[in-house]
């Protein structure tokens, strides 16, 4: 079990969305979770996100997944890069790793992204807009981050690849197996392989203010929302027909600002919108359907019921008789059953009363389709 040898509360508040920074040992006698050859034969798997990339000669090139077997036989001795997102979906040694930052809130967390680099290979400087720690595995590589963009930085296209010029250094540290690197939206960095390594970067993206308000006018439309028009009895003619009076933008206004005014509808569109993953999932439903006596006696034979690894399940502090799972929203009879579903990666006999008929019902439905499992 991978654990943090610094605490996170005292983190966030020195250096989160503030500075980045270096913690030496962040997690001690570390060990990969996930062998090279075990990340090579994610990337050539259809269902996986994956990203070769070559920079031999300062040319850069980027090949998308699933990647050829072949590929992998004729790899040269540097200036390569293999890269896996969301790993922790796919591989549940991988997905150990994600443990010690359950803290932080699920719905900002994105994904696990693992990489394996050759000797000098990378992905060149480049901005990021949300926060990282970047965790050194087996190997040596070094990073230089520099100062936040505030539109000093000039970013240019190479090959698949969006990089900037260069930046001056405020971080130059060469991180070892089980160091950390923590870097905030905004600030450039470049890692550099110094010899043959492994890391992994714990992705936190918080969602953009153009995508909420995109999702949200999807949101109206599918719940059949403000399907109204403008009334207006008082309305009086005008001198300049072409002009928009202060009186009709006031109405209209008022118009999109209802749309806003319903507490209920923003909390559920926002909680169905910040439960759905980026990235793809390892949802596999049954192929027969279970039944309740099944996942009743699954549970008397103290088995467990898990939740498929990187599966968002969300519930409102003030109401948790509604949860929100990959964007889907179920009714809860008690409340005490939200925390159940939404804190805990596995259920077992002791998390509730299986004598709860609605509880039984709805872990029930979940395992059959594919969000949780009998393991």
């Amino acid at each position: 079990m991978y654990q943090l040898s610094f605490d996170l509360d005292s983190f966030l508040a020195k250096y989160w969305h503030k500075q980045p920074t270096v913690i030496k040992h962040g997690i001690t006698n570390f060990i990969d979770p996930i062998s090279p050859e075990e990340l090579a034969g994610l990337a050539m798997e259809e269902e996986v996100d994956s990203r070769f990339v070559t920079n031999k000669d300062d040319h850069w090139q980027a090949q998308h997944g699933p990647l050829p077997e072949s590929l992998f036989s004729q790899l040269e001795e540097s200036h390569w890069q293999l890269i896996v997102q969301a790993c922790n979906h796919w591989h549940p040694g991988a997905a150990e790793l994600v443990a010690p930052f359950k803290a932080l809130p699920q719905w900002l967390f994105d994904d696990l992204m693992v990489c394996y680099s050759a000797p000098q290979g990378g992905v060149g400087p480049h901005i990021d807009q949300y926060d990282v720690f970047i965790i050194q595995g087996s190997g040596k590589r070094r990073w230089q981050v520099g100062a936040a963009d505030e539109g000093q930085y000039q970013e240019s296209i190479q090959g698949a690849l969006r990089q900037i010029e260069s930046f001056d250094a405020i971080i130059d540290e060469v991180l070892e197996p089980g160091d950390i690197l923590y870097i905030p939206p905004g600030f450039p960095h470049e890692g550099n392989t110094i010899e043959s390594s492994m890391s992994y970067s714990m992705g936190f993206r918080s969602p953009k203010e153009q995508e909420l308000l995109s999702h949200f006018a999807d949101y109206v439309l599918a719940k059949e929302k403000g399907d109204v028009h403008l009334h207006n009895p008082q309305m009086q003619t005008q001198r300049n027909h072409g002009e928009i009076l202060r009186s009709d933008l006031t109405l209209l206004t008022q118009m999109l600002q209802s749309a806003l005014e319903s507490k209920q509808d923003i909390e559920n569109f926002l909680a169905l919108n910040l439960s759905q993953s980026r990235h793809q999932l390892d949802i596999v439903e049954p192929e027969e359907v279970i039944s309740q006596e099944q996942v009743c006696a699954h549970l008397e034979a103290l088995g467990h019921v898990v939740k498929v690894s990187g599966l968002r399940a969300l519930y409102h502090a003030n109401n948790a008789n509604h949860i929100f799972i990959n964007g889907e929203e179920f009714s809860v009879a008690e409340p005490a059953f939200a925390p159940i579903l939404c804190d805990q990666a596995s259920i077992t006999l002791d998390s509730y009363s299986i004598e709860s008929p609605s509880w039984l019902a709805l872990l029930t439905r979940l395992v059959n389709l594919g969000y949780w499992y009998l393991d």
